[in-house]
């Protein structure tokens, strides 16, 4: 059985940073395809970041640079670090993961998912 917890979280002001956790257990994080996400309330669950087939990571067009996607796989975790948050960064951050090793940034191709990380940006 997969699990996915995300952590790290919170209220910044306008600016700000946090670093987000994503801890997998249940399968062998080397041969997953783990992704980050984000709904903001009222929208639908938008892609934020994943490792493309060659390594590199991509982002979507809004993370603008501020966005960096890591991962520690002795640890089973992937990681968001994200800075000069803004209030349109607002949202629930969840992570998505699949067993199959390369996906599409789009919900609708992972499986498991955690609970989710509430980040508030005050202006």
């Amino acid at each position: 059985q997969v699990t996915v917890v995300e952590s790290g979280g919170g209220s910044v002001q306008s600016g700000g940073s946090l670093r987000l956790s994503c801890v997998v257990s249940g399968y062998d994080f080397s041969h997953v395809c783990a992704a980050w996400f984000r709904q903001a309330p009222g929208k639908s669950r938008e892609g934020v970041a994943v490792f493309g087939r060659d390594g590199n990571p991509i982002y979507a067009r809004f993370v603008k640079g501020r966005f960096t996607i890591s991962q520690d796989k002795a640890k089973n975790t992937l990681f968001l670090q994200m800075d000069n948050l803004s209030p349109e960064d607002t949202a629930m951050y969840y992570c998505g993961v699949d067993l199959f090793p390369y996906k599409a940034l789009i919900p609708e191709a992972f499986a498991y998912w955690g609970q989710g990380t509430q980040v508030n940006v005050t202006a």
